[in-house]
């Protein structure tokens, strides 16, 4: 999802590999049957439930079934969520479908994507100050997190419009420090997601002028594990998923505890948090689920991401092409090179919920 800073790569060189162009290819730690697990998540209105999960014990509940540990561990930096994931120090991270390609199977780290949990449809938006036409953002500074999901829905967005990102200038600008810097006289285009759309389009003179319902499908919200660990360590698949669609149940039957704990960990009341709901398209039920990820528009997606990641760049270390990573789907298809497939959607522990077999 980002362009990521000289001081960050010197921290996680192996996890930035193929966002830098760096000639390391990331390796994936070496699985084995362990008992004590972690995720990590961030700040997103689809991904509250992991911390509500932590916090309430209802994780701790599902791993206690299957005799393991698991910690949901909350980190504040998107970006560097999915670099720590990538250099092997969680299990698991809450990602896009996109980010997921980009950085850990680009990055040579087989990731399963284990849940997948909704996807944005109208959390993800572009914001103009004292503008209300995508088309006035030709000549702008654009700030968002380059590179990620607003970056595709920027440039999803301009076609629309029949501009290209050679007709404005992308500024890049961390997901923690997207509220300060709309706030500056300076910053007057801002691409963002939810909480900090919403913060931002109640400040003065904002007008969101393109949202990702006009994508529809494109931006997919996971829990991504990666995939020897999954292998060796089922039960942790089943733990997380058991514990995943606990917590849909109750937001899904409008727990006003549950809800409140996600709306108050976000930084809004329970009318905020729901409004956000109303923007994603959560699949409460796991069916719905596993019908998303078997469907025909998935891979029409994944490759359509995967061509943005390639002309930006983004897709791998050295990628000669869009095809450069081999993608499965849960029917054993695969989009992309079939000898190097290291993104896997895999609906086998969604179904064993929808089944009631965990």
């Amino acid at each position: 999802m980002r362009k990521l800073t000289a001081a960050r790569a010197a921290l996680a060189s192996i996890a930035l590999g193929a966002f830098l162009g760096a000639t390391t290819i990331v390796q994936p730690a070496s699985a084995e049957e362990k008992k004590d697990f972690s995720v990590c998540w961030s700040i997103y209105v689809g991904w509250m439930p992991w911390g509500y999960m932590q916090d309430s014990g209802i994780l701790k509940k599902w791993a206690d079934k299957y005799g393991i540990t698991i910690e949901a561990v909350q980190i504040n930096d998107y970006v560097e969520s999915i670099n720590q994931y990538t250099a092997g120090q969680y299990d698991g991270c809450s990602m896009t479908n996109m980010d997921a390609l980009s950085i850990p199977a680009g990055g040579g780290v087989d990731t399963t994507a284990l849940i997948v949990g909704d996807y944005s449809d109208g959390n993800d938006g572009i914001i103009l100050k004292g503008k209300d036409q995508l088309a006035d953002i030709k000549g702008e500074r654009v700030n968002l997190v380059e590179l990620s999901v607003s970056h595709y829905l920027l440039a999803r967005a301009l076609e629309t419009v029949e501009l290209s990102e050679r007709d404005i200038t992308v500024v890049n600008t961390s997901d923690a420090d997207m509220v300060a810097a709309y706030t500056t006289p300076d910053v007057t285009a801002v691409v963002t997601w939810n909480p900090l759309l919403s913060e931002i389009l109640g400040m003065p003179d904002s007008h969101k002028v393109f949202d990702s319902s006009q994508i529809p499908g494109e931006i997919i919200d996971m829990m991504v594990v990666n995939t020897e660990t999954l292998k060796d360590n089922p039960d942790f698949g089943k733990a997380l998923v058991g514990a995943w669609y606990e917590a849909m149940a109750l937001m899904e039957a409008d727990d006003i505890d549950a809800l409140t704990a996600m709306a108050t960990a976000s930084g809004t009341d329970i009318a905020g948090y729901k409004s956000q709901l109303d923007s994603t398209a959560m699949f409460y039920m796991a069916e719905e689920a596993v019908d998303f990820v078997g469907g025909e528009g998935l891979p029409e997606t994944m490759t359509f991401v995967a061509s943005f990641l390639f002309d930006h760049g983004i897709l791998g270390t050295g990628a000669p092409s869009a095809d450069f990573v081999g993608i499965e789907y849960p029917d054993g298809s695969v989009t992309g090179d079939e000898t190097n497939v290291k993104l896997r959607f895999d609906s086998t522990f969604m179904q064993m919920a929808a089944d009631q077999e965990l």
